[in-house]
């Protein structure tokens, strides 16, 4: 990999690229944090997500419960300064009848502001306190709308104070609670440094700076010779993997580690199963959509995630393809069996084909497509390549003499692919992924190219929508890369509806 290629932040492969060594897919192993997740395991929840999701529910049970207990307590205020006889009953049932908007408007709102987001990166009292305002004009102007009458509007000034008081108050307490509770248990992170030099002692001793420290360097690695300074000399980089059974993390602290050798760190860390974390001065080398905050004693780290759609990732994904693949296949089925037709007549022979691929990990799957060519295409293959127009490892050819009468018309408007919402159905394909290749072309790629099989390939893509067949092949698998790393459901609908008109454009369809 060239210079060049490295200081691309596209280029940089976050998951773990080699250009040297046995090709990427075959390298994945069970401890592999790259590595598809069987379906019934990729649908259940990791350890983290279940404890942040017990946590979130924990605190949004706290907030409710002292938002009710606010609202009494503001109205059995007033009551009482006012000299009215039913004081708590009053406030009781007033706080039973209002509850049930505000509560919903703050749990919203405080999930927006991310106040039930992990400990370690949830927002402190100034974000409790602009919800809570949020909650309140939200709730106002609701009653208001709604023709509600008010003598004052003490109930919302009033229970917005309390309410600031005690949730604040409650969080820092929980907070406190929940930390004494993990640092009972007494568990600690045995990590590796990897650095150079003075960079390697300073985050040492930042690591052990407290009483209570959560990580304890058992050694290092450094790319320069120097002498143990208490900590264990565990030899070269290309050696850690001897070290993965005893440790269960790197950190890697120094500004000017070399980029070659961070992505090879990158690789055999994941690929070992062994969580990879950056110390703040070294992440202009690898930061990207994947790194995460993780709370340190003295030390802020970040630990690189591998780019592996799974828990609810998973789940969200998943479901988002079954059901719009479905609607499209009932919505499309007359244009289906009207081109199903018409690939009969003109050509004979069956209107599906079957075009085995790799697909998530290299494994070969029959992507369906409306055939195009004439039956004897395959046999043809190997005369046409010196005709190939396309860049890379493509294969391409714009008057392909293969083709049947309807087949280029199917290719040029990209109809051909409508059958693989069949693939999506089955959970071979997603709606959107990088493009399955032929086993032709797959054979050509080079190692740094395949991370694009870490996730299940898709019916389109950026490189549909960012100039299709116009594009140099690396800059199509850079848009792949781009596309693993900043996954949302959002961005995967945003390129389905800018497929339509790329289709229609037809820009470098061939």
């Amino acid at each position: 990999m060239t210079q060049k290629s490295i200081e691309n932040p596209v280029d940089l492969p976050l998951g773990g690229l080699r250009e040297s060594g046995t090709p990427f897919v075959e390298r994945v192993n069970a401890r592999d944090l790259r590595a598809k997740r069987p379906p019934l395991l990729a649908v259940l929840f990791k350890p983290s997500q279940l404890r942040g999701a017990a946590n979130g529910i924990v605190l949004a049970a706290l907030d409710l419960s002292l938002l009710f207990a606010a609202l009494v307590i503001a109205l059995t205020v007033k009551s009482t300064l006012i000299g009215d006889g039913a004081k708590l009953d009053h406030a009781v049932s007033y706080a039973y009848d209002v509850l049930p908007f505000a509560a919903l408007v703050m749990l919203l709102l405080f999930l927006r502001d991310g106040l039930y987001r992990p400990r370690s990166l949830r927002p402190g009292s100034a974000s409790i306190l602009g919800s809570l305002f949020k909650v309140t004009l939200v709730t106002l102007a609701f009653a208001v709308i709604e023709g509600q009458q008010f003598n004052s509007y003490y109930v919302f000034y009033s229970t917005f104070l309390v309410s600031s008081v005690l949730i604040i108050s409650a969080r820092f307490a929980y907070d406190r609670a929940a930390e004494r509770i993990e640092n009972s248990f007494g568990h600690v992170r045995r990590a590796v440094i990897v650095g150079s030099n003075d960079q390697i002692d300073d985050v040492a001793e930042a690591l052990g700076g407290g009483p209570a420290a959560r990580v304890k360097p058992i050694g290092f690695i450094s790319v320069e010779p120097r002498a143990e300074n208490g900590l264990r000399d565990l030899g070269k980089i290309e050696d850690i993997e001897d070290h993965f059974d005893e440790i269960d993390e790197v950190i890697l602290a120094d500004p000017h580690f070399p980029a070659d050798l961070a992505v090879d760190l990158v690789d055999r860390c994941h690929r070992g199963g062994v969580s990879l974390r950056v110390a703040p001065s070294t992440m202009e080398i690898l930061f990207g959509e994947h790194t995460e905050f993780v709370p340190g004693e003295s030390l802020p780290l970040f630990e690189l995630k591998p780019p592996v759609l799974d828990g609810t990732d998973f789940v969200v994904k998943r479901v988002f393809d079954i059901v719009v693949s479905g609607l499209l296949l009932i919505v499309l089925s007359p244009l289906l069996l009207t081109i199903a037709l018409a690939v009969k007549l003109t050509s004979g022979g069956p209107a599906l084909f079957r075009s085995p691929r790799p697909g998530i990990g290299g494994e070969s799957f029959d992507c369906f497509k409306f055939r195009t060519m004439h039956q004897n295409a395959d046999a043809l293959q190997e005369e046409l390549e010196s005709l190939n127009e396309a860049d890379g490892a493509l294969f391409k050819i714009r008057e392909d003499p293969r083709l049947t009468p309807a087949g280029g018309l199917l290719r040029k408007w990209s109809l051909d692919e409508l059958p693989q919402l069949l693939n999506v159905l089955r959970g071979e394909m997603s709606l959107v992924g990088p493009r399955p290749l032929p086993q032709r072309d797959y054979e050509r790629l080079e190692d740094w190219h395949k991370k694009r099989y870490l996730v299940l390939p898709g019916l389109t893509g950026l490189w549909q929508v960012s100039g299709r067949s116009e594009l140099e092949f690396d800059d199509l698998v850079r848009l792949d890369f781009i596309y693993i790393e900043r996954w949302s459901v959002f961005l995967d609908i945003v390129i389905m509806l800018r497929t339509i008109p790329a289709v229609f454009a037809r820009r470098g369809a061939y």
